[in-house]
C-alpha cells in the first residue's frame, strides 16, 4: 500500500537577531505564528493529513511546529528529535530512521533551504518553494528513496486562505 512522507518547514518564528535570540536554535514560534499554524493543521487534518511518526530538528521552532502537528492530527503521532534535521540535514540518516519506522506515514520537520532540497530530491528534481509553515505530501508505492516519490499535494497557509 502507498505511504506518505510529509515534509514540513517550521511555522512562523521570531526573527533572527531580535533581542533575546542570541542562539538561533532557541528561537520560538510567535504566539500568532503558532495559532495560525494550528488552523492550517486543523484544515489539513480534515483533508486526511495524519502522519503516524514525526521527526523534527532539535531547534525549538521546529519542535514546537512538530508538537502542533501531533496535537491536531487524528493519529496522535510521536515526535522524535533528530539531529539529521538540524540545518544542513543528513539525508542518509533520515532515510535510515524512516525505514526503521516500518509501514507508516512519516513527517520530517525542519528548515529551509533544506526542506526544499529534500522535497526535490525525493521526487527526482524540480523546484518546490517552501514558505514558512508549508507542507508537501509525497507519495511512495515502495521504499522511501530519492527519486521514487510523487508530489501529491503542497499546501501553504496562503493557499488554504489561512
Amino acid at each position: 500500500s502507498p505511504m506518505f512522507l510529509y515534509i514540513a518547514r517550521h511555522a512562523w518564528a521570531g526573527h533572527f537577531g531580535d533581542a533575546g535570540w542570541g542562539d538561533d536554535s532557541l528561537r520560538e514560534l510567535t504566539p500568532e505564528g503558532a495559532e495560525r499554524y494550528m488552523h492550517l493543521i486543523e484544515a489539513l487534518a480534515e483533508r486526511e493529513f495524519a502522519p503516524e511518526r514525526i521527526a523534527t530538528s532539535p531547534y525549538v521552532r521546529c519542535r514546537q511546529t512538530a508538537e502542533i502537528i501531533a496535537q491536531y492530527t487524528a493519529s496522535q503521532p510521536t515526535v522524535e528529535e533528530l539531529g539529521a534535521l538540524a540545518p544542513g540535514t543528513n539525508l542518509n540518516t533520515l532515510l535510515q530512521w524512516t525505514a526503521a519506522q516500518g509501514d507508516c506515514d512519516i513527517c520530517w520537520c525542519g528548515h529551509n533551504p533544506d526542506m526544499e532540497v529534500l522535497a526535490s530530491t525525493m521526487i527526482g528534481g524540480g523546484d518546490i518553494r517552501f514558505a514558512k509553515g508549508a507542507i508537501a505530501a509525497i507519495r511512495f508505492q515502495g521504499a522511501v528513496e530519492p527519486g521514487a516519490g510523487v508530489l501529491y499535494w503542497h499546501a501553504t497557509a496562503k493557499s488554504l486562505g489561512i
